[in-house]
């Protein structure tokens, strides 16, 4: 900190708390998710009200609640949005990468067609071989419009409910990288973590204060 300036000065302008939806039946059965409308389990629904107790106690009255419009995170939405007595707005916009026609397939059939990104050259516009997939480029600049979406909204604290994938870039968006620097870009986060964002109002850093924190998942 600057010499001369009280930590007393530092007073939290924004906070987002990004949750992950937990455990989902594509999960358990092997299969693609990205847009294949998969739900939670009976698991996934007990920690999604895990998630909603533990933000409970970091979050005030007059929160905004997003969610990615897929029927799992539409469930961990609604959990959260229960809890804490706020109405969820669904965007399509956080959805995870779609994955064309591999959506939903088991993970062989996934396997044997998928073409990985190279480790050198063009990943952003690359081809995976699936017909109908998002590029990487596509999915970065989809998700990155939800975000300018959610942070033109006016309240202090935000849920943003999504998806491991697309987290990753709603993390990046909130921490100012630009779309061209997201080639090799990657968070590991778990299925029903909660990642806590903020920005204070003297610096305006953008601070990672907790990544993929899943300590309130029990059972």
């Amino acid at each position: 900190m600057r010499e001369g300036v009280s930590a007393a000065l530092i007073v939290v302008m924004r906070e987002l708390f990004v949750v992950t939806h937990p455990e989902a039946t594509h999960h358990v059965e092997g299969r693609v998710g990205g847009w294949f409308d998969s739900h939670l389990t009976g698991r996934g629904q007990r920690h999604a009200h895990q998630v909603a107790e533990a933000l409970d106690t970091r979050i005030d009255p007059g929160a905004a609640l997003f969610t990615s419009d897929l029927r799992r995170t539409q469930q961990t939405a609604d959990a959260i949005a229960s809890r804490l007595g706020v109405t969820p707005r669904a965007l399509f916009e956080l959805r995870e990468k779609s994955y064309g026609e591999g959506e939903g397939q088991p993970d062989p059939w996934f396997r044997e067609r998928f073409v990985p990104p190279p480790a050198r050259g063009e990943r952003m516009s690359h081809d995976e071989g699936l017909v109908g997939a998002e590029t990487k480029a596509e999915w970065v600049r989809r998700v990155y419009a939800g975000m300018d979406i959610v942070m033109a909204d006016p309240a202090h604290q935000k849920v943003i409910v999504t998806h491991a994938g697309s987290a990753t870039f709603v993390i990046a968006h909130w921490i100012g990288v630009p779309l061209s620097a997201l080639d090799f870009v990657s968070f590991r986060l778990d299925p029903g973590s909660i990642t806590h964002l903020r920005e204070d109002d003297y610096f305006h850093n953008r601070t990672v204060i907790a990544l993929n924190k899943i300590g309130h998942i029990v059972g």
